[in-house]
């Protein structure tokens, strides 16, 4: 066995300190993963000894001892002057005739007769252990063709373990320099330059959620992902769904994806160009469903087989049309954090925003905003700062570390920029467009990432507290605590709050944010009389040959992912309960939504939905649900009825949900209705055997009773939740509910905010109390104290 090279097919994750993590990931995967179709291209890589042997050959050890000897700490003033002549001195050596001939033969037998293009990828060997994994250290080169072009990327590639960014990880790692070799895979290229290519993380990169796999990829290679120079197409797949062989694609969402980097020519050297991708190109995602599938089994394929959760690249070569996975590595980020261990942050006011694009961190930062169009200009930087620049790459790792928070123009979640910030713990607000032209410098800025997967730039010095809560200490109660919840970007992280469940999804908040458009709009789209509207719906419906499929599509990914987020725990999602005037403020909503004196009691809940103003919307709503529950598998998704003033209503609504694939006790399929109008407590016995369960909708049930518009402002101040007759009301629902062995539960606020109502709940029998995310901590402690008074004995 060559003591120079070895085969794919010859090394494993055995053989890190021979080949370094990257290549021996690499010839495990294409030895052990390949009989369960992981596609892996093949290769070959030198071995730590034939750094070694380089290094010797050319006296070049002690030579660059003394020289790292010279590097000034702390400050590292010198580094780009000792980086650029330790670098200089390997580029300047020679392979011995062994190593050369051991290369080029291994070439040969790669590519046989006729000389084939491919990577040449740097492994260290102490790179990619989860102690010491960091975005992008050593350097990468694609599309080499030619025993020349090949040998001058090796040692390009032993030249790359003294970047500066290399050196300077080092020093903070811990490393001795001497201590680390170079490993060079050699890989048959895939021509992701006339396809597609990309990232994927087995676990939510940016919560640790961990059933799903986060997909991101974009026209050509991989580089504009990396960098950060595109914002991606994005896929979220649900791994439950997946093993199940459901339709497990949650979330899609639509890149721009500006650029496409292509090879320059080839003439055996890794120029590359980036090209303005043709409008249409934009417009369509770089993998068809199919290939998201199959690119997702492959990642848990891998996560299975380490047994951890894993950091992947892959590439669809544009001429055979075939998916490979080109690299896999651990996932440090998240698998090194206690998840029960929360920092949770609050913002508490708001001002004007500067800014805003993804989300990384969920975290808040004030400082100076300090604009740098590059590494070279790291003397503005000072500690505390927050960076603004356009995109950052691997050499901007030793600024990094100084940073309060990051700020950019372009990138997306698995962008350099996002994969650092989480690394160091501070947040950063990537692909926000302008941020760069909109943001002064030195000028104080607030940068929020906790408000959804959408990140903030505010400006100014704005005001927020934390608080780090333990969620390994907090008991949950008997009676079930529960969220109510309406904004899918929130879902992952709150899945990690304690809860039974959701008990509330709100899914007007997924039709004003997600779809925008009213659907009736969409349904009578020819009808339409407003020609502004008809322009924007087409734009939002452009790739759906039918613009109904827009609404359906979009509101069960919506849906989807808050459901995937709490699996197996139940999620009831009421259905949609927007009042006329607010359907009227929908894309297209005005021409097909009466005008009323009072909407609060009028048009609204379950009078619409066999309406035949609003019946075909309807129709659209269940038909999304009917996709979450069965072709996602998502069963632990509940329906909930609200504002159904009479039994009757309640038979109509049901029988008509029935007809379009929701039909109680099919599939486990549950339909509840809200509790908010007197007649349904005056008469639940009658509406428990139309319905599986029950919610209390505390606001409305108190407006109703007290006879108070909760819209008015003169008489607000007599809205009470603790007014004896709306707690009557409350009691007696909750004494037949139990009766009739249905289960009730209660929306609202005032369990948290009023230790004596939670107490009240308790007694009387409620089955859950749902809660918003920033009371369900409070609330529990409410419950739990309650039924502690509860058991005390009566002296």
């Amino acid at each position: 066995m060559d003591k120079y090279i070895r085969k794919f097919r010859e090394i494993g994750m055995k053989d890190v300190p021979l080949v370094g993590g990257k290549n021996a990931s690499l010839g495990e995967m294409f030895t052990d993963l390949a009989s369960h179709g992981v596609r892996i291209p093949d290769g070959f890589a030198t071995t730590a000894e034939a750094f070694r042997s380089y290094l010797k050959e050319n006296e070049l050890d002690q030579k660059l001892e003394k020289l790292l000897k010279d590097l000034k700490r702390p400050d590292y003033s010198n580094l780009n002057k000792i980086g650029e002549e330790a670098r200089q001195l390997i580029l300047g050596g020679n392979f011995s005739e062994d190593l050369e001939q051991a290369i080029v033969q291994a070439y040969k037998d790669l590519s046989g007769e006729k000389h084939i293009e491919v990577a040449v990828r740097s492994s260290a060997t102490a790179e990619d252990l989860p102690q010491a994994s960091f975005a992008g250290q050593h350097d990468s080169f694609l599309n080499i063709s030619g025993e020349e072009a090949l040998l001058k990327s090796v040692k390009n590639c032993f030249a790359s373990l003294y970047t500066d960014r290399a050196i300077k990880y080092r020093e903070d790692q811990g490393f001795e320099h001497r201590e680390v070799a170079l490993s060079v895979g050699v890989q048959k290229m895939v021509r992701s330059d006339r396809g597609s290519s990309g990232v994927g993380f087995t676990i939510d990169p940016e919560s640790g959620f961990r059933e799903v796999i986060h997909l991101a990829g974009v026209w050509g290679l991989g580089e504009n992902i990396v960098q950060g120079t595109v914002n991606p197409d994005e896929f979220y797949v649900f791994k439950p769904a997946l093993v199940k062989e459901k339709l497990a694609i949650i979330q899609k969402k639509l890149g721009a994806k500006e650029k496409t980097m292509v090879y320059a020519g080839s003439n055996g050297h890794a120029s590359t160009m980036n090209m303005d991708t043709e409008p249409k190109k934009q417009d369509q995602f770089v993998l068809n469903d199919k290939e998201i599938l199959a690119l997702a089994k492959w990642a848990l394929e891998i996560e299975e087989h380490y047994g951890k959760p894993m950091d992947i690249e892959w590439a669809k070569d544009g001429i055979t049309n075939e998916l490979f996975i080109i690299q896999a590595r651990p996932e440090t980020v998240h698998t090194s954090v206690k998840e029960e261990l929360q920092l949770q942050y609050k913002l508490l006011e708001k001002g004007k925003v500067l800014g805003k694009g993804n989300a990384i961190g969920s975290r808040i930062a004030v400082g100076p905003a300090r604009i740098l169009e590059s590494p070279r200009e790291a003397d503005k930087l000072q500690k505390g700062d927050i960076l603004v620049t356009e995109t950052t790459s691997p050499d901007w790792d030793p600024l990094l570390k100084k940073v309060a928070g990051v700020v950019t123009d372009r990138g997306g979640r698995t962008s350099h920029a996002a994969i650092v910030a989480r690394e160091l713990g501070v947040p950063a607000v990537v692909g926000s467009g302008a941020a760069t032209r909109n943001i002064k410098d030195g000028e104080m800025i607030t940068v929020s990432c906790v408000e959804g997967q959408t990140g903030f730039i505010y400006q100014g010095e704005l005001k927020f507290e934390t608080q780090e809560i333990d969620f390994g200490e907090i008991k949950m109660p008997n009676t079930e605590a529960k969220l109510i919840l309406a904004d899918p970007e929130r879902a992952f992280q709150l899945s990690f709050y304690p809860n039974n469940g959701v008990g509330l999804l709100r899914m007007e908040f997924i039709i004003t944010h997600m779809v925008k458009v009213h659907p009736m709009a969409l349904i009578k789209f020819d009808e339409l009389k407003d020609e502004e509207a008809k322009k924007e719906i087409s734009h939002l419906t452009r790739n759906y040959p039918q613009k109904e499929e827009y609404f359906v599509d979009q509101l069960s990914q919506g849906i989807a992912t808050i459901a995937a987020a709490f699996y197996p725990k139940e999620v009831i999602v009421r259905m949609s309960d927007f009042k006329t005037n607010e359907y009227a403020n929908l894309i297209g909503g005005k021409q097909f939504e009466p005008e009323e004196e009072n909407p609060m009691l009028g048009f609204r809940g379950a009078s619409r939905y066999y309406h035949d103003l609003y019946r075909e919307g309807f129709l659209l709503e269940c038909r999304a649900l009917k996709k979450v529950r069965e072709e996602m598998g998502l069963e632990n998704v509940k329906l909930m009825i609200p504002f159904c003033r009479t039994v009757e209503e309640g038979e109509k609504v049901v029988n008509l949900m029935a007809e379009n694939g929701l039909k109680r006790g099919e599939n486990g399929c549950e339909i509840y209705v809200m509790v908010e109008i007197p007649s349904n407590v005056l008469l639940l016995e009658e509406f428990a055997r139309v319905f599986d369960g029950f919610s209390i909708g505390s606001n409305d049930l108190t407006q109703l009773t007290l006879g108070i518009d909760r819209d008015s402002q003169l008489i607000s101040s007599l809205f009470d939740e603790n007014n004896p007759a709306p707690k009557k009301m409350i009691s007696l629902a909750i004494e037949k509910a139990n009766k009739t062995g249905k289960k009730i539960g209660l929306c609202g606020q005032a369990p948290s905010d009023f230790p004596e109502f939670a107490s009240f709940l308790v007694k009387a029998g409620i089955s859950s109390i749902s809660f918003n995310p920033d009371a369900l901590i409070k609330g529990i402690k409410n419950i739990k104290n309650a039924e502690e008074e509860k058991e005390e004995p009566v002296v």
